[in-house]
């Protein structure tokens, strides 16, 4: 083997002469992490399409269209995992395995859990898409949230309140706004600020600036 042949083959075989992959490209291990948060946020939205239940209804009562602020509990899904992956299509994913996973498992709204998953998904994902993909901060986290709460309350008032007045509408969207603003984007961050001081995303961007903080 020749002198520049041997050269060569090192440089190959020295991770840092590799070619730096793209910030937006999905690693194996973006996929896999990626499925396990929304497995697990998915389990959260069964027990939450039990537990909701018993809370919308006195809201309901006590002022019609203020059922919304439990909408959050469906919502945080795609925030979670968009500020973890941090990749394109992350806020989506998150959000549609979550949803596949409370549909499998059965709820009252069968099939139609999945478009409302997708539609969610997609208006925490404007957001990110909005700045890029590259702020990941609470304000960015919490208008994602406030996004996807609008988004689930306009699918909401067009599925299940078609006709509905305009006092109704707009109570029932402020209140979905806050509820996705709070629990989506303010309780999402605060979570992945906790799972990146364990360690645990010591392979993300996001870990990785949890231990530049603490530094």
């Amino acid at each position: 083997m020749s002198q520049q042949s041997a050269v060569a083959t090192d440089d190959t075989l020295t991770p840092d002469t590799e070619k730096p992959t793209s910030p937006y490209r999905w690693r194996v291990i973006d996929i896999v992490v990626a499925s396990v948060l929304g497995v697990a946020a998915g389990l959260v939205f069964v027990l939450w399409n039990i537990v909701s239940n018993p809370i919308s209804a006195p809201l309901a009562v006590l002022l019609p269209g203020l059922q919304a602020l439990v909408g959050g509990g469906w919502l945080f899904a795609g925030v979670l995992v968009a500020l973890v992956i941090r990749k394109p299509g992350a806020a989506v994913f998150g959000e549609l395995v979550a949803a596949a996973v409370s549909a499998l498992v059965g709820n009252q709204w069968g099939p139609l859990t999945l478009e409302s998953g997708l539609v969610q998904g997609l208006g925490a994902e404007l957001v990110f898409a909005l700045f890029l993909y590259r702020r990941w901060n609470l304000p960015v986290a919490i208008l994602a949230g406030a996004v996807s709460g609008l988004a689930l309350a306009i699918n909401d008032l067009i599925l299940w309140y078609p006709g509905s007045g305009s006092a109704f509408s707009t109570i029932y969207i402020v209140a979905a706004i806050l509820s996705g603003a709070i629990v989506a984007g303010l309780l999402s961050w605060l979570v992945v600020r906790g799972l990146a001081r364990t360690g645990a995303l010591s392979r993300f961007a996001s870990g990785r600036e949890a231990r530049t903080r603490k530094a």
